[in-house]
């Protein structure tokens, strides 16, 4: 993978954050279009990108999701943060640059949500395990392998780059219920 890092303002190796005002972003909601739009490819990880980092890190706490991807924020662009500290202990902070998963192993089915469907959970399968190639917010190129909620994490996050949204996972019956029932809850709540 190539992405070229031409601009860093941290400071300090110990750092977490590479700005001191960070804003919380407006999460796209599902039907928006750039929902199901790909994402394409980050060439250069610039001064732009790590504020837009930070943001999406900011914005995912807010939530009190587990993973938010760029294109939830309205940025097409191949980037995902994730962060399990609110359900795992000592779980790292990860972003994602042009992430993809080259081998997938086992099935496991689970409840999942999506901080673009707020309020929707359905159970999934997915793969138990994945190992993914990508590269960090220094540029460097990073592979992992996971198993457990990080991978059905990674592997949500990395739909939304793709423009699938986890209701795309569905079965066709059980997508159209979800469709109907959520155009009937939007309705009501424009009423009211």
């Amino acid at each position: 993978m190539t992405v070229k890092k031409i601009q860093s303002t941290r400071t300090s190796a110990n750092e977490m954050f590479y700005n001191d005002f960070m804003a919380v972003l407006e999460i796209r909601k599902y039907p928006e279009k750039i929902l199901k739009q790909k994402t394409i490819p980050l060439q250069t990880i610039d001064g732009n990108t790590q504020r837009l980092i930070d943001d999406m890190i900011e914005t995912m706490h807010a939530a009190r999701g587990v993973g938010l991807a760029a294109n939830q924020v309205g940025i097409s662009q191949k980037l995902c943060v994730l962060d399990l500290s609110l359900t795992e202990n000592k779980a790292p902070l990860i972003v994602l640059i042009n992430p993809v998963i080259v081998e997938r192993d086992g099935i496991v089915e689970a409840e999942e949500g999506c901080l673009s469907i707020p309020g929707y959970l359905t159970s999934l399968k997915r793969a138990g395990k994945v190992f993914i190639k990508g590269v960090n917010r220094e540029g460097k190129d990073v592979a992992m392998e996971a198993e457990g909620l990080l991978a059905r994490a990674i592997q949500h996050e990395l739909d939304h780059l793709e423009g699938l949204l986890f209701i795309d996972r569905m079965s066709p019956i059980k997508r159209e219920f979800f469709k109907r029932r959520y155009k009937k809850q939007m309705k009501e709540a424009k009423g009211k």
